[in-house]
């Protein structure tokens, strides 16, 4: 096994947690290594610091495993996902549910979502891909799931040396799976929705809204399938508008409103929401409450700067469609916006909205997507709730 060698003073960062170890961090190499291998990592002076997967062609060259000096194969994969599912067993519905948060987990670059009895997996690092097949092992060992499909057509996967493909890894799986969340019903596209195919993370966001909505009219900006608006409207709003730019999410929403029997509280309608928030303040248009969960404005720390004027335009054009004592729910899953400069950016458009925010919760992503204190990166998502007064 080779041995990694790190730069002075640059094992501080192993040292504090962070699990990674970037290219320009490392020394030198010893010993025979393939790339994706698993390797020890030492200090400029020959100190044991982990175990680590390596691929000198990804700019993360090193994903740390383990602290100690110990044999990183298929017994060591069992018992994480063991571990990270054990975790979830204490407080989660397992059939809605990630089972698997990457590094959070010591599985880096590793995901794993179930919905209802299918588990969508993601493997996104060259290293954690040859041991894709201990890791579908040990989530069949553990939950016997009807099937396991996988879901890497994602492009990061392209700077680890490693294809995009989706297909099936056990079982079987057919192209919707539906699925219970907080008690609302959803058709989940595992196959070709989004990412997993439904985003878990906002799980108990979306029942934090319940003591707000009911006999409420209710406006779901950037609704996508309809996951806050049915939420909504299972906790008792009276109207619920939800609006996004895909037709065929309206048109999946729709039929999710369908599963619930809410259609004649619910309507979704194709639009850019910043066209709609800007046409509805036009049209005088007042919500009780008006909920904000866009997708991610920047994934770079150079486009933060433009992510953040899109944030306070919809943010002040939904603080001005809120009803006098109403409430705003507003979000953002852009990690490179931190917790500070999404808090300055609201503060910001309430000054521009001349209105006053009252905070009833500051929030973040589910306990299935657990956060390491050590990493920064793991933390990316916010989600406020503020009663808004005029």
């Amino acid at each position: 096994m080779a041995n990694v060698y790190l730069v002075p003073k640059k094992e501080q960062r192993v040292y504090g947690g962070h699990p990674w170890v970037f290219r320009s961090d490392i020394a030198r190499v010893e010993g025979d290594h393939k790339d994706g291998g698993v390797v020890r990592v030492l200090s400029d002076r020959s100190k044991f610091l982990g175990m680590a997967v390596y691929n000198p062609q990804s700019q993360i060259s090193l994903r740390m495993l383990s602290r100690r000096d110990e044999s990183i194969g298929s017994a060591f994969i069992r018992r994480q996902v063991k571990t990270a599912i054990d975790y979830r067993r204490k407080f989660a519905d397992l059939n809605s549910c990630r089972l698997i948060f990457a590094e959070s987990d010591g599985l880096p670059a590793v995901i794993a979502d179930k919905f209802g009895d299918v588990v969508v997996l993601q493997v996104l690092c060259l290293g954690m891909e040859r041991f894709k097949q201990d890791i579908v092992d040990a989530i069949v060992e553990e939950l016997h799931p009807a099937g396991i499909y996988e879901r890497n057509d994602v492009p990061v996967r392209e700077l680890e040396g490693l294809e995009q493909h989706t297909g099936l890894l056990y079982g079987q799986v057919p192209d919707r799976v539906e699925m219970v969340e907080n008690g609302v019903h959803f058709w989940v596209d595992v196959k070709e929705g989004q990412k997993t195919g439904f985003f878990l993370d906002q799980k108990e966001n979306r029942a934090a809204i319940a003591p707000f909505v009911k006999d409420a009219r209710v406006l779901d900006c950037f609704t996508h399938t309809g996951s806050f608006a049915l939420h909504a409207a299972h906790y008792g709003a009276k109207e619920v508008i939800g609006v996004d730019i895909s037709d065929y999410a309206c048109q999946f929403a729709t039929e999710n409103a369908r599963l619930n029997h809410v259609e004649d509280r619910v309507r979704f309608e194709c639009a850019n929401c910043f066209d709609y928030l800007r046409e509805a303040q036009e049209a005088k248009e007042q919500f009780d409450v008006v909920i904000l969960d866009p997708p991610a404005f920047t994934k770079t720390r150079s486009a933060v700067e433009g992510a953040i004027r899109g944030y306070k335009e919809i943010n002040l054009k939904g603080m001005k469609l809120v009803k006098d004592g109403g409430y705003l729910v507003t979000c953002s899953c852009s990690q490179h916006v931190t917790p500070p400069l999404f808090r300055q950016m609201l503060l910001d458009a309430q000054k521009d909205a001349r209105v006053k925010l009252r905070q009833v919760e500051w929030r973040t992503q589910g306990r299935d997507h657990p956060i390491l204190l050590s990493s920064p990166e793991t933390e990316y998502l916010k989600c406020a709730i503020f009663q808004v007064f005029k």
